[in-house]
């Protein structure tokens, strides 16, 4: 079918209706009547030839078509959205914009420490999102990039996309302050002795420094995996177990004295966090402004002052 005989008014209407699974709430966040969200849905249901909403008691469910296109008609939005709010110039001390950033929970806690005065002083109208990344995200991040603004992402996981680094961090392992077995040392013959806290285990999911672990033939006894680095003290505490975590967070994360941070036996190669995006966000001038942002917070982070002593 052609686009020009597609109704476009109709997106935003479909968007709602598939959020919502609702004509009343739909039409209250359009805010227009019952009765045109209803006209709207009814040429909706003749262009799909499907139903969209189906009654089920007192409620409508989505039909298996609908729930199809609820993801693909958000990400039509977004798309819509961002290129309406495409411009000449940016002037970040008058523009409300939001960026979405995919990242780590660690990534999140350290930059935003960097950017807590950083974007209120430079844009007190911007809002910066810092959404969880999964495993699809990064091994579909082609697609995923897409729809976001970037995706925060050491070395090794992303190629062909444009970046920026950001700033570099190193590995520590984080034990209980009660275990025993670890004096003031960790020997390497104690990592294949002692059970594990894995920080992602998947194929491709992982973190650098437990992959060289089992380089260099070390088979860690995971015990306990987590998706979240903020969540490995409690992992650990009270327990024989170690884990793996960058140094500018295990510094937050042994602050209650439950864990505590001793060096790698083995050379842990560093990390260099960057932030990678779509190429057709190139030349964008807002865009350009959020990566000098994060770029001046990063530099931030590998110079000592106040937004580096606890990170």
């Amino acid at each position: 079918m052609e686009l020009p005989n597609v109704d476009l008014n109709l997106l935003r209407t479909l968007d709602l209706l598939l959020q919502e699974a609702s004509v009343t709430r739909a039409s209250q966040r359009l805010q227009v009547s019952q009765p045109a969200v209803s006209l709207a849905l009814a040429k909706l249901r003749r262009h799909f030839g499907d139903d969209l909403l189906r009654r089920a008691g007192n409620h409508y469910e989505l039909t298996p078509l609908a729930v199809q296109l609820k993801e693909r008609t958000s990400l039509a939005m977004l798309g819509a959205r961002r290129v309406f709010e495409a411009a000449p110039a940016f002037d970040p001390t008058a523009e409300r914009r939001e960026f979405t950033l995919l990242c780590s929970d660690y990534a999140a806690a350290v930059l935003s420490e960097a950017l807590q005065d950083l974007s209120f002083t430079r844009a007190p109208g911007v809002v910066l999102r810092f959404e969880r990344h999964t495993t699809a995200d990064i091994d579909h991040a082609a697609e995923r990039i897409r729809t976001v603004d970037g995706i925060l992402l050491p070395h090794g996981f992303l190629s062909n996309l444009p970046y920026t680094e950001l700033y570099t961090d190193d590995w520590v392992c984080l034990v209980a302050t009660a275990n025993t077995r670890v004096g003031d040392s960790l020997a390497m013959e104690l990592l294949s002795e002692l059970p594990w806290v894995f920080t992602y285990h998947a194929p491709t999911a992982f973190t650098s420094a437990g992959r060289q672990l089992q380089l260099l033939g070390v088979e860690p006894r995971v015990q306990v995996v987590v998706d979240s680095f903020l969540a490995l003290p409690f992992a650990i505490a009270g327990t024989d177990r170690v884990g793996l975590v960058q140094r500018r967070l295990a510094r937050k994360l042994t602050a209650a004295g439950d864990v505590r941070a001793l060096e790698c036996p083995f050379d842990a190669v560093a990390i260099a966090e960057a932030l990678w995006w779509h190429p057709m966000y190139e030349r964008d001038p807002a865009h350009i402004w959020l990566r000098a942002l994060l770029t001046d917070a990063g530099s931030r982070l590998m110079t000592p002052g106040p937004a580096t002593r606890s990170a």
